[in-house]
């Protein structure tokens, strides 16, 4: 605990290297886990399936869950 997935377009290993860090610290400063409770993946997609793949099968059924949705803040439900 935590497992993080990141989904999002293909980017440098450095970048994702980079971001994997700051969840990994973020996770350890805020959520108080230990180090090696904390797991990160990154699973890319290509723009073209992005629609299909992630927004439509992931995000729009799951959208009253969203924390940010699209850019804006949203209260999840409880």
């Amino acid at each position: 605990m935590p497992y993080i997935v990141v989904k999002a377009y293909p980017k440098d290993p450095k970048i994702r290297r980079e971001v994997a860090e700051e969840i990994n610290r973020i996770f350890l400063e805020k959520w108080g886990c230990a180090q090696e409770a904390i797991s990160i993946r990154f699973e890319e997609f290509a723009p073209e399936d992005w629609e299909r793949e992630v927004k439509q099968g992931e995000i729009d059924p799951n959208a009253d869950k969203m924390t940010i949705l699209s850019g804006k803040r949203q209260d999840p439900a409880e």
